[in-house]
């Protein structure tokens, strides 16, 4: 088993200071650097050392996160192996997700591997991409759905294995008497002019729009502020602007509002992708829930569905 100091040791690099680190693992500053303390004195090395009014890592201790990276790989193979050999699984299984996969894709797998396996827990989590792989290298969930945002780990990152598992269209919602509804080929482009309904700076949805819009060529004017795809819906059926919704997303019928699908080369979409612990990819149950995952998300969006 992996020594926790090595994870805080990561957290401290991941988040660039003791108190950050701490604030998302549910630690207090002094329990962060204490465990530190400990890892150096048990390796004979120094770890970290004042930098302006913070803290740097020292060479060591990138030395120590190169091996452990590796460490950790091989550790979770090894677990994906003896799971193979096992009869049935035990113990606990942590899926995590944003809120449409955590709404339509995870609950599926969820219930079947509980109906499954009797001797296994299985616990969902709701969690935003960057809460996901957090989860996933604290060890604290086995398998996460996440969009690919500018803030994501690259996929050449060795701690975590990433497998594309769909794109999800984006579609335009206006309101029901706007000029772009009815049409049979909007482009995203064709709404550069409207008043843009965003989510709060900085999160995943306020950072997928901005993006496909200046992928087309310009800059939403953000108008107005909403983190529900119902208040941006009930936004938009007052005329207030306009809103992109994943074809995941379900618009409520009530709202005189319409779902325009988008062209364009590619059209706009947001990149789902199912992410665990490097080396955890073979274990068994993972495997099993991501079959699961992917059948869903099939059903959802069958060959040839735009």
């Amino acid at each position: 088993m992996i020594d926790p100091k090595l994870k805080v040791l990561q957290m401290v690099d991941r988040y660039g200071g003791v108190t950050a680190a701490a604030e998302v693992m549910g630690y207090t500053p002094s329990a962060v650097s204490y465990q530190l303390r400990q890892l150096a004195e048990q390796l004979g090395v120094k770890l970290i050392e004042p930098s302006g009014r913070g803290i740097q890592l020292t060479p060591a201790a990138r030395t120590v996160l190169r091996h452990t990276v590796v460490m950790q790989a091989q550790w979770e193979q090894a677990r994906s192996e003896l799971a193979a050999t096992a009869e049935e699984p035990t113990g606990s299984f942590t899926l995590c997700g944003f809120s449409t996969a955590a709404t339509h894709l995870l609950p599926p797998a969820a219930a079947a591997l509980r109906d499954r396996y009797a001797r296994l827990t299985v616990r969902l989590v709701e969690a935003e991409p960057a809460r996901c792989f957090e989860l996933l290298l604290a060890g604290e969930a086995d398998l996460g759905l996440v969009v690919v945002t500018s803030d994501s780990p690259p996929l050449s990152d060795d701690r975590f294995d990433q497998q594309p598992l769909l794109d999800d269209p984006l579609d335009l919602i206006v309101p029901a008497d706007h000029p772009l509804a009815g049409q049979k080929r909007v482009t995203l482009a064709d709404a550069a002019r409207e008043p843009w309904i965003l989510g709060t700076p900085g999160s995943t949805y306020h950072q997928l729009v901005v993006g496909v819009c200046m992928s087309a060529g310009f800059t939403p004017h953000f108008a107005h502020q909403a983190d529900e795809w119902e208040t941006g819906q009930a936004m938009v059926a007052q005329g207030l602007g306009v809103i992109l919704v994943p074809r995941l997303a379900r618009i409520n019928t009530g709202w005189p509002v319409e779902r325009v699908p988008l062209w364009g080369e590619p059209a706009p979409a947001r990149r789902i992708l199912a992410a665990t612990r490097n080396g955890a990819a073979r274990h068994p149950v993972v495997a099993q829930a991501l079959d699961l995952i992917k059948t869903t998300s099939s059903g959802l969006f069958p060959p040839g569905r735009r």
